[in-house]
């Protein structure tokens, strides 16, 4: 086992690897911006060295700095977390050559799976289900409308090195596909630095369902489960529960052997997610793989009580899994609501300011915060808006709902807007309640309706 890891991240998620390394009698190193300078994970952490001015590029994305960190600090291993340079081929490669323990996948495994035509051509191989769409990458609008004519219209145009709901346009007819053609490329571009696209027939309405999946060094891999992220704006997921009310225990199965049949493909290492799109016909399909730990891994733990990030760091310390797929049992029902310091009354606008008082809900079995927010931090303008996690596990689904509106009732963050409101509201929509929701949902039913409370 590792005797120090470096955490090559901030905010919530850097908390929680802080505290599972601290569970394992690891010590731990943070790395912060010149913003994060009185940030949770700075002062949680062991040791703390900054790496750089306030904007990512220069710091959390700052591969030199960090792995000059890293050396300096005698860290055996580098935790990324989600975002940043989680998925970073680059960054992973160079922790091996540097001698540093990358906690995630080989380098290859991520350029192989991180590019989504490659990605599509290897599920087929492992003879997973994919979407209809193009072979390979699409060269100019012309080969777009071509292949836009045979699978059909409406279509989804997806950047290759895609992710986070970059370099994605949904083209209802063909007068449209050149213009959102163009503009796809060149999200694509200023966010990944590649500027290829593919085209997938419109799975939609869909049910957005995702498979945990966990393999070592030794061949051994087994899923964890599904996890429904259906409920999302903009592409960006903004509730998510495990398990999911449309998935028999058959279909389970079928969708775990699955799972496993794709991760077995690049040989898989470490923790990694693969995502599905179901129809109403309940035919799934192959999305793509997140080769890192998920925002909403902690609903998987809630309902397996497996510890992911402790598996992360176990698996990269080179022990075999201790699990085999028969332990694996998947018990009543977790969910989670993503806090964000944003206004949805105005568009969901960022909301950073100063937190004068914080209260987090607590009191009772099965309720969970993940955040690194305390009273008198002020949320730095320069990342990503979500500041916390709620969530909660209950014997039933009934129970689960019920615990996670009470646990949003009593959120405080005085002197910042979140969408705790919003969320209260979702969770306490019928349809939601009763489980009959779609990636359509929350966009075209639920957000035209809601009015927030003035």
């Amino acid at each position: 086992m590792f005797s120090k890891v470096l955490i090559a991240n901030r905010g919530e998620i850097a908390v929680r690897i802080i505290r599972a390394c601290r569970e394992l009698g690891i010590q731990t190193v943070a790395v912060y911006s010149e913003a994060d300078k009185e940030a949770l994970h700075a002062e949680l952490a062991d040791e703390a060295i900054c790496i750089g001015p306030a904007k990512a590029a220069d710091s959390y994305l700052n591969v030199q700095q960090i792995l000059s960190a890293a050396i300096v600090t005698k860290a055996e291993a580098i935790h990324p977390g989600f975002g940043f340079l989680s998925e970073n081929s680059r960054f992973a490669s160079m922790c091996e050559e540097c001698n540093i323990v990358f906690i995630g996948p080989k380098s290859e495994t991520i350029d192989a799976m991180g590019n989504k035509i490659n990605a599509r051509r290897l599920m087929i191989e492992a003879q997973v289900p994919v979407i209809p769409g193009s072979q390979g990458a699409i060269s100019d609008v012309k080969e777009a409308l071509t292949i836009a004519e045979e699978i059909g219209y409406p279509v989804m145009l997806k950047a290759a090195a895609g992710g986070g709901g970059k370099g994605i346009r949904k083209v209802l007819t063909k007068e449209e596909l050149p213009q959102h053609f163009s503009s796809a490329q060149q999200e694509a571009k200023a966010a990944f630095g590649n500027d290829e696209m593919y085209i997938e027939k419109i799975v939609y309405p869909a049910r957005h369902i995702e498979v945990q999946v966990l393999g070592d060094s030794f061949g051994n891999i087994i899923h964890l489960g599904e996890r429904d992220c259906s409920l999302q704006r903009n592409n960006q997921k903004v509730l998510e529960e495990s398990p999911s009310v449309v998935i028999s225990a058959s279909k389970r199965q079928e969708l775990g052997a699955a799972a496993v049949r794709a991760a077995q493909a690049v040989g898989y290492r470490n923790a990694g997610t693969i995502e599905f799109l179901m129809d109403e016909a309940g035919e799934f399909y192959f999305m793509e793989m997140n080769t890192r730990i998920q925002v909403e891994h902690p609903i998987t733990e809630m309902v397996t009580n497996i510890d992911l990030v402790k598996k992360q760091i176990e698996i990269a310390s080179g022990e075999p899994l201790d699990i085999k797929q028969e332990d694996v049992k998947m018990q009543g029902a977790a969910i989670e609501c993503r806090i964000n310091a944003e206004n949805p009354a105005f568009n969901f606008a960022p909301s950073p300011g100063k937190i004068h008082n914080l209260f987090l809900p607590g009191g009772g079995l099965g309720v969970r915060v993940d955040s690194a927010m305390y009273s008198g931090y002020t949320i730095p303008p320069y990342y990503d808006s979500m500041i916390a996690k709620v969530i909660v596990h209950g014997e039933n689904r009934f129970e689960a709902l019920m615990k996670m509106q009470r646990a949003l009732a009593e959120l405080v963050t005085e002197g910042v807007v979140t969408n705790a409101e919003f969320q209260m509201d979702l969770i306490g929509h019928p349809k939601v309640i009763a489980g009959d929701y779609n990636t359509a949902f929350l966009q075209e039913e639920f957000l035209p309706n809601w009015t927030p409370e003035q």
